[in-house]
């Protein structure tokens, strides 16, 4: 199957899935991961309608993001340096890889420099593995709370990467968890606090059953 192919199959089952809950399909944004592709993939991806795309890695980004077409959003979703904070800021729209104390005050003061808003996700380790990054879920206040105090850092939502399993429905457990995570810091957050990162390739249907706003789809895209 072509890239446009792909697009709207994974389209008509994000509809399907938002619509078997009873959600609005049109909350869902399908953002592309290009790690593994090349500007021409990408292309081919935002003429066939998607207007988001996100990266794992900034030097990758710098060498694609030149030669994109047309006008879409970019994602940082891998995890982010201290060093490479300046970067991320200039060149991404928002970063969903949030996951430390030491990241946040790295970013803060960059932006401060920069005078730019920097719009971000929290990002969770929910399933507790040691191999993935993501705060504990008993750290979300903390960080939020630094995040408050300082200036130039607009907090979005939060993300989590489920544990990659044969049967998706074995990763309904993390998404519900953020779910209600997320829910449970709307009312004491403003109108950003709106974006749920969560789901991949293998279980996105899964997440947007359990509410997923963004899922972030990169070998459903561009196999062949």
């Amino acid at each position: 199957m072509s890239i446009a192919e792909n697009i709207g199959k994974i389209k008509q089952q994000v509809q399907n899935a938002a619509l078997k809950v009873g959600r609005d399909p049109e909350t869902v944004k399908i953002i592309a991961v290009t790690k593994y592709t090349g500007v021409e993939q990408m292309n081919e991806a935002i003429r066939a309608g998607l207007a988001d795309i996100a990266e794992n890695r900034i030097q990758d980004a710098l060498g694609k993001f030149p030669f994109i077409e047309g006008t879409v959003t970019k994602h940082l979703i891998g995890s982010l340096q201290t060093n490479k904070v300046k970067p991320a800021i200039t060149e991404f729209d928002l970063i969903h890889s949030v996951d430390r104390i030491e990241l946040v005050e790295a970013l803060a003061k960059e932006a401060l420099k920069l005078d730019r808003q920097v719009k971000c996700l929290i990002q969770l380790n929910i399933s507790g593995e040691a191999a993935k990054h993501g705060i504990g879920l008993d750290q979300l206040g903390t960080i939020l709370d630094k995040i408050d105090s300082l200036s130039h850092l607009t907090p979005m939502g939060l993300m989590t990467m489920a544990p990659f399993v044969d049967d998706p429905e074995k990763t309904r457990p993390v998404f519900r968890c953020l779910k209600n995570l997320f829910t449970e810091y709307a009312g004491k957050r403003d109108e950003n606090w709106r974006y749920l990162s969560m789901g991949m390739s293998q279980d996105y249907q899964v997440a947007v059953e359990e509410g997923a706003t963004m899922v972030r789809i990169g070998t459903a895209i561009f196999k062949s």
